[in-house]
C-alpha cells in the first residue's frame, strides 16, 4: 500500500515538473502599465484584472500609474517610463502616421462610452455641431480620445478642431468641480464622472455613445474603444510577458461579461464610487454593454476608427493609404487567452 501511495505521488509530481515546464514563464516579471483615467468604466477590465488577481495569477507584478488622460499615458509609454498603456485604440491609428510602430493587444471596451454634455439650458437649445462654435469645451486631456470624440462631432458639422477652445480637466472631481462652476461651456468625459453630473438634473447629453444608438450615430457603426498596447519591439522582445498581461484582460473581460452589477460594484474600491455606490452603479449599468467578451479586435471596427481620424487628425490625414491598420493590431494573444480562459 505504502508502495502504491509513493508510486501514485511520484506521479503527481512528475506531471506538476511537466505542467510547470511546458507553462511559458513571464520574461519581465515587474512591469508598469500607464492609463488616463482608471477609475473610469472606460478601463473597467484593467481594475478587474487587478483586483481579482489576474496579474498575480499569471506571475506578473503590475504597477499601473494614473495620468489625467489617455495622450499623458502615452507620453508615458514614448518617453519610456511604461511598458505598456491601457487607453483608446485611435492612439495606435496616430502613432502607425507618425511612423512610430505601436500596437493594441486586447480589447476591453467596444463601446467607446463618452458623452458630450451641456448645461440644461444651453442643451435645450442644442440642433448641432455647429451650436459647438466658439465653446470652451472640457476635456480629460487635450489629444485624448474624448478630445477626439468632440472633433468627430465638429467634422459632422463642416467645423475644424480650431471652432473651438479644449481645456484639460482630467478624469475625476476635477472635471465635476470645473462644469459645476461654469469654468467650461461643456465637457466630453465618461462615467461615473457623467453620471454623477447627470444626476444634479442641471445637465444633459447632446451625444451618447453609451448606446448603440448613439454608437450608430456618432460612429456610424463598429468601433474600437479602450485596448492594451505597447511598442511593436516590445512584443518580439517579452512575447511571454505580453501573452500574460493578455491572459490576465481577457479573464477580466470573461469574468465582466458573467458578474452582476453588484459584484462589480462590491470589488471596486470605495474611492472608485465618490461616496455614492448607488449612483457608480447606476452609471455602470449605462455601460455595460460595451465591453469585450473575448478580448480580440475587428479589422472592421479598425477600418471605422480609421474613417473617423481621416476627418481631423492631420498626420493621418497626411499618412492616407500609408498607414496598413493590420499592423496596428496584434490578436494572436488574444486567440490563445480565450482558448484558454473560456
Amino acid at each position: 500500500m505504502k508502495q502504491m501511495l509513493r508510486m501514485l505521488a511520484a506521479i503527481a509530481l512528475g506531471a506538476t515538473v511537466a505542467l510547470t515546464a511546458g507553462a511559458a514563464e513571464p520574461e519581465k516579471k515587474k512591469i508598469t502599465i500607464a492609463v488616463g483615467g482608471k477609475s473610469l468604466f472606460y478601463y473597467l477590465p484593467l481594475s478587474v484584472a487587478e483586483r481579482k488577481g489576474f496579474f498575480k495569477d499569471e506571475g506578473l507584478d503590475v504597477e499601473i500609474p494614473d495620468f489625467a488622460g489617455g495622450s499623458k499615458a502615452l507620453q508615458a509609454l514614448v518617453g519610456g517610463s511604461a511598458d505598456m498603456v491601457s487607453g483608446a485604440y485611435e492612439h495606435t491609428i496616430n502613432m502607425a502616421a507618425k511612423r512610430q510602430p505601436i500596437k493594441a493587444v486586447v480589447l476591453q471596451a467596444k463601446f467607446s462610452s463618452i458623452v458630450l454634455l451641456l448645461p440644461k439650458d444651453k442643451a435645450a437649445h442644442y440642433k448641432g455641431p455647429a451650436d459647438l462654435k466658439g465653446l470652451k469645451v472640457g476635456v480629460t486631456a487635450p489629444g485624448s480620445s474624448t478630445n477626439m470624440f468632440v472633433n468627430n462631432i465638429l467634422a459632422k458639422g463642416g467645423l475644424k478642431p480650431t471652432d473651438i477652445s479644449v481645456v484639460g480637466v482630467g478624469a475625476g472631481a476635477g472635471a465635476v468641480a470645473a462644469m459645476e462652476k461654469g469654468e467650461i461651456d461643456a465637457l466630453s468625459n465618461l462615467d461615473p464622472v457623467i453620471t454623477r453630473l447627470e444626476s444634479t438634473g442641471k445637465f444633459k447629453a447632446v451625444a451618447d455613445s453609451r448606446t448603440e444608438k448613439g454608437m450608430q450615430e456618432i460612429y456610424g457603426g463598429d468601433y474600437l474603444a479602450s485596448v492594451i498596447y505597447l511598442n511593436a519591439d516590445y512584443i518580439k522582445k517579452y512575447p511571454n510577458t505580453v501573452q500574460a498581461v493578455v491572459n490576465a484582460m481577457v479573464r477580466a473581460d470573461r469574468w465582466i461579461a458573467k458578474a452582476t452589477p453588484q459584484e462589480i460594484v462590491d470589488l471596486m474600491p470605495d474611492a472608485y464610487k465618490g461616496g455614492n455606490p448607488s449612483l457608480y452603479k447606476e452609471g455602470l449599468l449605462k455601460n455595460m454593454i460595451g465591453y469585450s467578451e473575448d478580448g480580440q479586435i475587428s479589422l472592421k471596427a479598425a477600418m471605422n476608427v480609421y474613417k473617423v481620424l481621416k476627418q481631423f487628425e492631420p498626420s493621418v490625414i497626411k499618412a492616407g493609404n500609408a498607414i496598413k491598420l493590420e499592423d496596428t493590431f496584434d490578436n494572436s494573444f488574444a486567440r490563445k487567452a480565450a482558448a484558454k480562459y473560456k
